[in-house]
């Protein structure tokens, strides 16, 4: 899909959608409970969607009303052999791995070409280590093998969902569990973000330290009802170009709660802004520091291994913009300044390249194609920003 966009004064306001990061959260602790509990506000983007495939696939029961998911808990430590469909979602991949390693049976975990190119490094180690099976094929990943408690070591820096992923499967072992980070500790809030989730399901699981976690075995989860809260990742695109949002949460878990404060320090001058909490955040401060005073960004490592490398690729289109923007190992430089781009830009395939491409393009005019992408995680945010007054005409690609 090719989205042409015109030189726009957005303004008003518009609500935030649901979080992505929560509902899987909450879907998957809904699909391991003992019971029927309820999801509401389930969007119907593909990575949701991803979600309540797996869930279904181990077991549990789902039946849609609206935007409102009613679950029935299936137990994954007597699931029979499955197949999970994880989409594009390597969240979905990472969280459902350690699940799919409960029963002792044999299971595939499938996705899309993009999503078997992320790195499984962490999960390849622990089942090297442990005795148990992980093997990647041509489209998917096969696990077999009886998961167990006990002491996990983790590099710290890597992605939080290989930790969550272990946070949601250890506690439905025998024994007890603690899981060491070596530190750095990067993307704390996502391990946060799950510990809520698993909380509100009656799990106990706590940081013991500020690189330790522990959890006890033999626990159930409890259904219930719950509602997801508003998205600040998504959000920051419409902050970006000035709507006011509504049904976001100040006091949120989410990391990505920061991006008003550093959308103000762009607005002030050219501050150093660190990513490594906030990841997601990447493509759209880079458009906003191109788009205001410029601005250097740390902590950008792990950009390198999302949907897109989005340091490389927001590089490649902001040159179109005629806004420099160097990257290197742990750290982005952008410049400011930018103008109607004479050639058509690139998605490259991510959601968060596109949405935030589209934030340039509502202030200087632009086309993107492979705009098709923003249904990973949003699948109306072209609706949501002719509702705060961007002009723009979509169209499947010629």
């Amino acid at each position: 899909m090719r989205a042409e966009i015109y030189p726009s004064l957005p303004g008003g306001c518009v609500e935030a959608p649901p979080s992505k990061s929560m509902a899987q959260r909450m879907i998957i602790c809904a699909g391991l409970s003992r019971g029927e509990g309820s999801v509401e506000r389930v969007d119907a983007s593909e990575d949701v969607a991803a979600a309540l495939e797996c869930v279904r696939a181990l077991g549990a029961e789902v039946r849609l009303e609206g935007g409102r998911a009613l679950i029935r808990g299936a137990d994954p430590v007597r699931a029979e052999s499955a197949v999970l469909r994880c989409g594009n979602s390597a969240a979905v991949l990472r969280f459902f791995i350690p699940l799919c390693l409960l029963s002792g049976n044999e299971m595939r975990l499938e996705g899309g070409a993009a999503l078997m190119r992320r790195p499984l490094t962490v999960y390849e180690e622990m089942c090297r280590e442990r005795g148990l099976t992980l093997e990647k094929y041509d489209g998917g990943v096969r696990v077999k093998g009886r998961l167990a408690g006990g002491e996990y070591g983790l590099d710290g820096a890597v992605s939080s969902q290989f930790v969550s992923g272990l946070l949601f499967a250890l506690p439905l072992t025998r024994e007890k569990s603690i899981i060491k980070l070596r530190p750095p500790v990067e993307s704390r809030a996502y391990i946060d973000m799950t510990l809520s989730a698993l909380r509100e399901s009656g799990i106990k699981a706590r940081w013991v330290s500020e690189t330790e976690l522990e959890t006890e075995g033999g626990q159930s989860y409890i259904p219930g009802e719950r509602t997801v809260e508003g998205d600040w990742s998504n959000a920051a695109f419409f902050l970006a170009l000035g709507a006011r949002v509504t049904g976001l949460d100040e006091n949120s878990l989410q990391g990505d709660r920061i991006c008003a404060e550093y959308f103000r320090a762009l607005d002030e001058g050219r501050p150093e802004l660190d990513l490594s909490d906030c990841p997601d955040l990447g493509p759209v401060m880079f458009a906003y520091a191109a788009m205001r005073n410029g601005g250097v960004f740390t902590g950008t490592r792990r950009l390198r291994i999302k949907e897109s490398d989005r340091g490389a690729a927001m590089a490649e289109e902001l040159r179109k913009f005629g806004a420099e923007m160097r990257v290197d190992e742990n750290r982005i430089s952008v410049g400011c300044g930018i103008s109607r781009p004479a050639q058509t830009l690139c998605g490259h395939g991510d959601h968060r390249v596109v949405m935030a491409l589209s934030v340039l393009c509502a202030s200087v005019g632009g086309v993107i194609d492979g705009a098709e992408a923003v249904g990973k995680s949003f699948p109306d945010f072209f609706r949501r920003l002719e509702e705060i007054g961007v002009r723009l005409r979509l169209r499947e690609e010629d």
